[in-house]
């Protein structure tokens, strides 16, 4: 019986339209052995926590280049505490500010990556995101 892979969403909410980044940390994390579920542009944050926990997803990958990141990942997180899925990490990536981290990190965000973050440590990240889900990670 082969082990469970680590199911990842990634998600770009809001009106951001720019995606070569969100494909290509997709394509990193699929290389390295994840499932990976691109909700693709323009979503929603109900539209992301619903995907989230219809998929069963270990962690959820937010691409925000748009400066919306302070609307949206609180909302985010919010949504994903009112529908009990709080357990879910979220990681996020894009054009994020130095000085918007604590504010990230206080809605709880477990990661933040800027351009210029190797893909490497993307998916050691998501990898370490994955485990500490309550329910041990990865699903069948």
């Amino acid at each position: 019986m082969s082990e469970a892979r680590i199911r990842i969403l990634i998600a770009k909410p809001g009106l951001d339209g720019h995606d070569r980044g969100a494909k290509v940390v997709a394509r990193a994390l699929r290389d390295a052995g994840m499932e990976v579920i691109y909700t693709g542009l323009h979503q929603t944050p109900e539209m992301v926590v619903g995907a989230a926990i219809q998929e069963g997803v270990d962690a959820i990958g937010l691409s925000i280049m748009s400066g919306a990141h302070g609307h949206l990942v609180p909302e985010i997180t919010r949504l994903l505490k009112e529908k009990g899925a709080q357990d879910i990490p979220v990681l996020l990536g894009g054009i994020i500010p130095e000085e918007d981290f604590a504010a990230m990190r206080q809605a709880g965000v477990f990661e933040i990556m800027t351009p210029g973050t190797p893909l490497a440590d993307i998916v050691t990240k998501f990898k370490s995101a994955a485990a500490t889900r309550t329910d041990g990670g990865a699903h069948p």
